[in-house]
């Protein structure tokens, strides 16, 4: 296995596990992940799910020793896979939150962007240097872009050079910068923070913040006001509008 799942709490942890190979996307890497993705989406009880990386790098991006002598249409398989994974990261309804110990180039940097929320530690980098080999940071580029803007995403491109965590953290690519020693308890104090909204709501918040995103402000406020009247109806809203005004904790019903 290239990808090791585990549930606790109503979190799941997903671990890329391949350290000896930097954290490479494998075909076979990716297509795990999707599956685990797949089955998180489904699984109602897992309100968010953490991505982290065995050993020092959290992802080098593409494994290159697939990158070599192919034709194209398997060159296209692979890309194809990728955004295929990147997509459905953000379309489960579950948060997910990279927790970065190292780190991530070219695909990975895109992995990290691509996520939802991102807690790094001082030791993590994060560079797109895919022109240095040859091949452009292209898929890369779409995640990077929206994440950074246009002037500091074709920098990182046209460079190649590795971004700081702390510089990361003000050029958005990451929310927060921690120690080292005190990542994982911060990353799983951000995700039991978010476990504390009803998962109903927080679905909902989720794919309506990627569907608006793209459009222009009318069309988003038009689409907005849609999915806010309709979570008003549900009744963890009801609920929850009822237990602030009367000073209680809400509880829950997924409904």
């Amino acid at each position: 296995m290239n990808v090791l799942r585990n549930v606790e709490d109503s979190i799941a942890v997903l671990t890329l596990d391949r350290p000896e190979r930097r954290n490479a996307l494998s075909l076979e890497l990716m297509r795990e992940m999707l599956g685990h993705l797949d089955a998180i989406a489904a699984d109602v009880s897992i309100r968010v799910v953490i991505l982290r990386a065995a050993g020092k790098v959290f992802c080098s991006g593409h494994d290159l020793s697939e990158m070599t002598g192919r034709t194209l249409n398997e060159y296209r398989e692979i890309f194809d896979v990728c955004a295929q994974m990147m997509e459905r990261i953000q379309s489960i309804p579950q948060p997910v939150i990279a927790e970065v110990q190292g780190i991530a180039t070219a695909a990975g940097c895109q992995l990290v962007c691509t996520c939802d929320l991102a807690v790094a530690s001082d030791a993590a980098g994060f560079a797109t240097p895919g022109v240095r080999i040859g091949l452009f940071c292209t898929t890369p580029m779409v995640a990077l872009t929206r994440t950074v803007g246009r002037k500091r995403a074709m920098e990182m491109l046209l460079t190649g050079r590795m971004v700081p965590a702390a510089e990361a953290a003000e050029w958005g690519i990451v929310n927060r910068v921690v120690a080292a020693e005190a990542l994982a308890e911060e990353t799983m104090r951000l995700a039991r923070e978010i476990v504390a909204a009803s998962g109903l709501v927080v679905g909902l918040g989720k794919d309506a913040f990627y569907r608006q995103i793209e459009l222009e402000q009318a069309g988003a406020y038009g689409m907005a006001k849609d999915v806010m009247s309709m979570n008003a109806l549900a009744g963890d809203a009801q609920e929850g509008i009822g237990a602030f005004l009367e000073k209680r904790k809400p509880c829950w019903k997924g409904q």
